[in-house]
């Protein structure tokens, strides 16, 4: 029998009547799966900061000492117990429920306190706290929605067992890989159903190492270390060849193969299919990668592997990002010693906390396409300047756009996809390819994003275009 682990995004969860009967209640035996589960749709947002505004959520208030921290302690646990009533209509499950969560919450309010209260005394600092803070207020989401879903699974007489890899009990210690396998020593996947925690407490630090990728990193460990036919997850979406919001449902093909070099690419966009870290060990033990859409749970969905290669060179995905900053840096000095340039500024990039998309360079200038909140960017602009004093820097925002397959002709990928551009009104700042023949990249303007996709994938996967391909 196929053994799989399989992970739900935090969507689906919030979806949870969608993910009972497509997922876990689906097959005839609910056994021989492990299920990694991340935080209900916005809980991580409220613990830390919103990942797409960068609005702060608990962790920020904590960390900036506004005392609003406590008041969003206490609406967190309002919402969390909101999610519990919708959940369990039985009092005796709800109540358990929100036992477990309203002392989660309510000791991680009073480690805070404690902290704060330790930090008055000149020889403790904040700062030096706040990486533990962060790591312990994200794990709260995901042991809220393993714990309910244990819950729920046992109250239709499913043998789930909930698996806290979270180190708040302090019981499990080591790396990651020693985690997990003092996790599962004992468990029996044939006779039960593990529901196991997307965060885990490790030497590495999940959230330090990974940021908010971790509970994929947890889910590809846990398919490593047990030997997994097949990793599964289960997103609100198929991987398709556009994002159906611009271009329509309707025009929109959902890939049913693909490779890990297309995965990374994605990442790298913030369009994770899985995050590169977590796709690495899946490949290195050729353990498939199967996404599927929770709400259509009898499509296969896309099956990525190691092995997969293309009958014929085509695109399969346009995918992009939209409200990414290009800082230029330009040097008449630099001939000779970009290398010095480039390793500074790298390192006001990561001091921001600000995601390199990508780079461009030549011999006296250099431009780095960043993503994150606009506080960070500016913040590292205003760095770079005071940095180089001497240099011409510019930031402004652009779109990425790619053009994505596992093997594609870039030369006429790159013709085309400039032609279909022009023939919208829309001339692109940069376009780069690569020797990998994986994906080749178009620099617009961030007005025309959203136009620019719609351009694209009517040249690549219009009716005419299809028909070429098959």
């Amino acid at each position: 029998m196929t053994y799989t682990v399989e992970k739900i995004g935090g969507t689906s969860m919030s979806a949870f009547d969608a993910v009972l009967d497509n997922i876990f209640l689906r097959p005839a035996s609910p056994y021989n799966r492990v299920f990694v589960v991340s935080a209900y749709g916005g809980i991580t947002d409220a613990l830390l900061e919103c990942k797409r505004t960068g609005e702060p959520g608990i962790y920020q208030l904590v960390a900036k000492r506004d005392d609003s921290w406590i008041e969003a302690f206490h609406a967190l646990k309002q919402r969390l117990q909101l999610i519990n009533g919708n959940m369990f209509a039985d009092p005796l499950s709800r109540t358990r429920a929100d036992n477990f969560i309203c002392s989660r919450v309510d000791e991680a309010q009073n480690c805070i306190t404690n902290i704060l209260a330790t930090c008055q005394y000149g020889q403790f600092t904040l700062r030096q706290y706040l990486p533990q803070i962060r790591e312990f207020l994200s794990s709260i989401g995901e042991a809220h929605s393993a714990f309910n879903t244990a819950l729920k699974l046992r109250t239709l007489d499913i043998n789930a067992r909930f698996v806290d890899l979270s180190g708040w009990d302090n019981t499990l210690q080591g790396n990651l890989d020693s985690v997990i396998s003092s996790a599962f020593k004992d468990i029996d996947v044939s006779t039960e159903l593990p529901i196991v925690t997307g965060y885990a407490y490790c030497d590495e630090g999940l959230m330090k190492t990974y940021d908010r990728g971790y509970s994929e990193i947890t889910f590809s460990r846990i398919a490593c270390n047990t030997s997994a036919d097949l990793a599964i997850i289960h997103k609100e979406y198929h991987l398709s060849s556009a994002d159906p919001r611009i271009v329509g449902p309707e025009n929109v093909l959902p890939i049913g193969q693909s490779n890990f070099d297309v995965a990374d690419q994605l990442a790298n966009l913030g369009m994770e299919a899985i995050h590169p870290n977590a796709a690495s060990g899946l490949r290195q033990n050729n353990i498939p990668l199967q996404i599927k859409n929770t709400f259509e749970p009898e499509h296969k969905g896309t099956l990525i592997s190691k092995a997969y290669q293309p009958e014929a060179q085509k695109i399969e995905i346009i995918a992009g990002k939209n409200k990414v900053f290009a800082l230029h840096i330009f040097d008449q000095a630099m001939v000779g010693k970009i290398d010095n340039v480039s390793y500074e500024l790298m390192e006001i990039i990561a001091d921001e906390r600000v995601n390199l998309v990508g780079k461009e360079m030549n011999a006296n200038s250099i431009t780095y396409y960043l993503s994150g909140a606009s506080k960070s960017l500016n913040q590292m602009l205003y760095r770079a300047e005071k940095r180089f004093p001497h240099s011409t820097i510019t930031g402004h925002m652009v779109a990425l756009i790619s053009a994505i397959g596992s093997e594609i002709n870039t030369n006429t990928t790159l013709s085309k996809g400039v032609l279909a551009l022009m023939s919208h009104d829309i001339s692109p700042i940069a376009v780069h390819s690569s020797m990998r023949n994986v994906n080749v990249q178009f620099v617009v303007k961030d007005n025309v994003y959203e136009n620019a996709i719609r351009a694209l994938h009517q040249e690549f996967f219009s009716k005419q275009a299809r028909k070429q391909v098959a």
